[in-house]
């Protein structure tokens, strides 16, 4: 499942050839992703000039000049590509139709967006820009992790009294937006917090150093495009390349890249998902 970084690399790649530019044609090929997709779809998106697109934990958020802004979340295969940028910024010809092309964005400058997703596990929606916040799929999510409401304090007060494991807490998007198992097991290398650790036994000061460290995995992976472990595709085409830079996720017996460290990534599973560790280097 594409995380923080790989949304929003995926986000800005889509910017310069949606925002400010009017949908000429919005084809929708089947009647579902995830969930049905919105009624009359197509006919709402058509004709409509697409205002700015941001970033709302895992989904990409295009509000639009009709009042409404559309939703979309990539799921475990999604991909959103583009062509026939009239700029030159991506490959200019337009790809043959293939079998999991679900939605298309024909826009006014010859552009097109296409929306790709072969498991189906993705997701869009349409819904009133003035009252979006409240949508069922973003209610409850906590701050943004690069943004100013994600504080040490906040953290500090977030995870007061909780008795579960670290990674557990780091999760919940209640208590921080968009991250995943990839960026908290990162975070917790470089924290040197055992990923099973229990809340309620880490010192105030170290879940504070959290906070920046978080920060500054996100911005790694972001700047070198996500991490393309299987389907995941930045907007051209082109893998993330985050991966080779991984300090412990998918590296399971291999040596441990700390300075001096003697010892071997290990892996344990938590609630179904993989955890990442030095067993020398985080307690």
């Amino acid at each position: 499942m594409p995380e923080l970084p790989e949304v929003e690399t995926v986000r800005a790649g889509l910017a310069p050839v949606m925002e400010g530019e009017l949908i000429a044609e919005a084809k929708v090929n089947r009647p579902d992703l995830r969930w049905p997709f919105p009624e009359r779809m197509a006919e709402r998106l058509t004709g409509a000039r697409v205002l700015r697109l941001r970033r709302r934990s895992k989904y990409i958020l295009g509000d639009l000049d009709t009042g409404e802004t559309l939703l979309i979340h990539l799921g475990m295969s999604g991909r959103m590509l583009i062509s026939g940028d009239p700029l030159g910024r991506f490959v200019h010809e337009h790809p043959a139709p293939e079998k999991h092309d679900h939605v298309v964005f024909e826009m006014a400058s010859g552009a097109r967006i296409t929306f790709n997703d072969p498991r189906r596990f993705g997701a869009m929606d349409l819904m009133e820009t003035a009252t979006a916040e409240a949508h069922p799929l973003l209610a409850a999510i906590g701050p943004e992790p690069l943004g100013n409401e994600f504080s040490e304090s906040h953290l500090v007060a977030a995870l007061k009294g909780r008795s579960m494991p670290i990674k557990t807490a780091l999760l919940d998007q209640k208590i921080v937006a968009g991250l995943g198992n990839i960026y908290v097991c990162e975070a917790l290398f470089r924290a040197g917090i055992h990923p099973s650790r229990r809340v309620n036994k880490i010192s105030e000061k170290r879940i504070s150093a959290l906070v920046p460290i978080i920060r500054q995995v996100l911005s790694e992976a972001i700047a070198a495009g996500g991490s393309s472990l299987k389907d995941y595709r930045q907007a051209d085409g082109e893998l993330g390349y985050f991966q080779h830079s991984f300090d412990v996720y998918g590296r399971e017996g291999q040596p441990c890249r700390a300075a001096g460290c003697a010892n071997t990534v290990h892996r344990i599973v938590q609630s179904g998902r993989s955890s990442f560790y030095c067993p020398n280097c985080q307690r």
